[in-house]
Parts: structure tokens; C-alpha cells; sequence
């Protein structure tokens, strides 16, 4: 999984979520092979989530994690 994957698909997912405007980061994690952290801008400080997803990891996979964590915060 590509950088430039995992944030398209980020963005659909929080744009489905009703967060469409904000700006996200994408960074892959340093000391975690296949993980990435996405920042969203936020009102009340960034939100940080972390993806798991690496070569075999479908867009389905990485969407639900983005759905489950925004969701929990």
C-alpha cells in the first residue's frame, strides 16, 4: 500500500463521515513496517489515527479502521 492509497482513501472515508474540509496528513510510521498515521485538522487540536496496511491490505480494510477509529475518539 502506497502513501498516495492510503490517503485517497482516507479522504473518501471521512468525506463520507461529513469531514470533507479538513486537512489530513499521511506519514508512515517510522518504527512500525506497514502502519501510518493520518492527522486531521481539527477545531480542537488534530486527531491522529493509526492504519495498519501494507501490500496484501484491501481498500475495504483500510477504511474501516479510518471509519472504527474516528468514530471511537
Amino acid at each position: 500500500m502506497k502513501l498516495q492509497d492510503v490517503e485517497r482513501i482516507a479522504r473518501g472515508a471521512l468525506r463520507d463521515l461529513g469531514v470533507s474540509d479538513t486537512a489530513i496528513t499521511v506519514t508512515a510510521h517510522e518504527a512500525q513496517p506497514d502502519t501510518w498515521r493520518i492527522a486531521i485538522a481539527g477545531t480542537h487540536g488534530p486527531t491522529i489515527l493509526t492504519i495498519r496496511g501494507g501490500s496484501g491490505s484491501t481498500p475495504q480494510w483500510i477504511r474501516e479502521q479510518v471509519f472504527n477509529q474516528f468514530q471511537s475518539r
